[in-house]
């Protein structure tokens, strides 16, 4: 089994979250594609932050895919950490091959994240690009420290169950969408 992790708070989840879902089932020839809904990011102020279950439904309501689920088990195993939860999954399912989906622009502060350098030894890394993110993300402090360890994207299919650490940028169909840009419009209407 192979299993794309995609984690955050999907607040609000969109459009583009799904299209990136879509886009490594294909090119990373995965089995499922797991939402990780957070109860909370530790780099973001969470005091706004909706409810856990009400971002779930409406992640739910929105991917209606049948290899997209929808999961909030981090508030469950008490952690909101990346490198805590994949290490969970992967003493659990040791049988799953897992690779942690994100977005570019997340790959451009993935060095501020706790332990980042062991979640590129735990798990392989699926980049996909997100508009004005591209160059940041390529020049950032983690793409620079794991360069040798990147895959071309036609080998992308090869990246689930690679030797670690391993990553791959991914380009394709991009979705101006933002969960920032989304709140912002809520908030700015009447």
């Amino acid at each position: 089994m192979r299993i794309g992790l995609f984690g955050g708070s999907f607040n609000p989840p969109h459009a583009g979250h799904r299209l990136a879902s879509l886009i490594a089932l294909k090119r990373l020839q995965l089995d499922r594609v797991w939402w990780i809904v957070t109860p909370g990011n530790p780099l973001k102020d969470n005091s706004a932050l909706p409810p856990q279950a009400k971002r779930m439904a409406a992640a739910r309501a929105l991917t209606r895919h049948p290899r997209i689920d929808i999961t909030g088990f981090e508030a469950e195993i008490e952690t909101q950490f990346t490198f805590d939860t994949i290490d969970w999954l992967a003493r659990r399912c040791p049988e799953v091959d897992f690779v942690w989906i994100m977005g570019a622009d997340n790959l451009a502060g993935f060095h501020r994240w706790q332990r980042w350098r062991d979640i590129a030894r735990l798990v392989p890394l699926a980049v996909i690009d997100r508009p004005g993110s591209t160059l940041k993300a390529a020049r950032s402090r983690a793409a620079t420290a794991l360069a040798r360890y990147r895959f071309a994207e036609t080998e992308a299919g090869l990246l689930a169950g690679a030797r670690l650490p391993a990553w791959v940028f991914l380009h394709g169909p991009r979705s101006p969408l933002s969960s920032t840009m989304l709140r912002a419009a809520q908030e700015a209407a009447p």
